[in-house]
């Protein structure tokens, strides 16, 4: 052989092989990379939406955080102040109670002196008239007058 016939032939087989490549195997290649590129090219932009989605979302949720925490913490005023008005309510239904107690207790301790100076009352009249008794059962004696009435401040 030829070694210029058979370059040629490689030459002619080589170009048939590019066509028939070309042809038949080139395009379903061709159209399985570009189905590729574009499956790889949506799925960049689903992913650049996605992000921009999360740092939406990202956003508010914080926003949300931050009013939750305002209501919370407001909220938590309010119970405070409430609390506190009703610590106050208590605290002056418990001086009234007090005060209402302490009357009580004043006019309780007034009605026991007033019966203690009523029944030593009566038993000053008692001895009183227990010594007048006596004096008058003795007879007219100045010394035995000043003993009487000796013992009887002493019993008073």
């Amino acid at each position: 052989m030829n070694l210029n016939a058979t370059i040629f032939a490689q030459m002619i087989v080589f170009a048939i092989l590019v066509w028939f490549t070309m042809k038949f195997v080139w395009p379903p290649i061709a159209k399985a990379l570009d189905e590729r590129a574009l499956k790889i090219s949506e799925g960049l932009a689903a992913a650049e939406k996605a992000k921009t989605e999360l740092a939406q979302a990202n956003k508010r949720v914080e926003e949300e955080l931050s009013q939750s925490r305002s209501e919370s913490a407001t909220r938590l005023a309010d119970a405070e102040r409430r609390a506190q008005t009703v610590i106050e309510e208590a605290k002056a239904r418990a001086s009234e109670e007090a005060a209402k107690i302490i009357a009580a207790a004043r006019q309780e301790a007034e009605a026991e002196v007033f019966k203690a100076r009523e029944a030593l009352r009566e038993e000053v009249a008692a001895l009183a008239v227990k010594g007048a008794e006596q004096i008058l059962q003795r007879e007219v004696n100045a010394n035995v007058h000043a003993e009487m009435l000796t013992r009887l401040k002493t019993e008073l």
